[in-house]
């Protein structure tokens, strides 16, 4: 996948990803309760992004605005979030960081969203967000078109968690439709959403402009 305006993330730009993502998240309805000490909740997100992020950058995936305001973390087709290894040492960090209950309950938060995911090839955001200073000015979603304008260049789909309901629309102008539900232990329901590929140029699916004229049937949910 390549794309426009953004660029590809580096080691250097890690800071700033996890600055992006720990704002963003605070008080998102899942990843806020996930870490229930307020006080402390700032410090031990950031732990856990800093390790996703650094573990996914084997891919080259992760794309950063050119002012730095948004931020977007793929897996490729194939790819893996996490190996076993990183897996245990996640845990781990989390057993120091948080404890058991929190551990155990983010463990199973990550758990649910594997055995959620699609088994058809597919490029996965596993997560989008805005600085705080940026936020409200369109940064993530011009972020994301560009790079599903990439996906769509590959003929593959792609997949997402919409953890916070304000973003289902969002998603579903940009082409991603409902896939499933995944029902997390707080009893909040996250919607799973998936976008077909694009038609190929010219087929009935695609207006003349190159774009798809509406979102395509997602293949059967898996049961969560």
């Amino acid at each position: 996948m390549t794309t426009g305006t953004a660029r590809v993330a580096g080691a250097a730009d890690v800071d700033r990803i996890v600055e992006i993502l720990t704002g963003a998240f605070f008080h998102d309805p899942l990843w806020g309760p996930a870490f229930p000490d307020l006080e402390r909740r700032a410090g031990q997100a950031a732990g856990l992004w800093r390790f996703y992020v650094t573990c996914v950058q084997r891919y080259p995936y992760t794309f950063l605005t050119a002012g730095g305001e948004a931020t977007a973390v793929w897996i490729p087709p194939g790819g893996v979030e996490l190996t076993h290894d990183e897996e245990a040492d996640l845990e781990r960090l989390l057993l120091a960081t948080t404890g058991r209950e929190t551990t155990d309950g983010i463990l199973e938060i990550m758990g649910q969203f594997d055995a959620a995911r699609p088994r058809e090839p597919h490029y996965y955001l596993g997560l989008l967000g805005t600085h705080d200073e940026h936020r409200g000015q369109g940064h993530g979603m011009r972020l994301l078109a560009e790079n599903l304008a990439a996906v769509d260049a590959e003929g593959m789909a792609a997949y997402l968690e919409s953890s916070n309901p304000a973003n289902d629309a969002r998603y579903g102008r940009l082409g991603f439709a409902p896939y499933g539900k995944i029902i997390a232990s707080t009893g909040h329901v996250v919607t799973t959403m998936w976008r077909a590929p694009a038609p190929p140029p010219g087929s009935p699916g695609r207006s003349s402009s190159g774009t798809r004229r509406s979102p395509a049937t997602p293949p059967p949910s898996s049961p969560t």
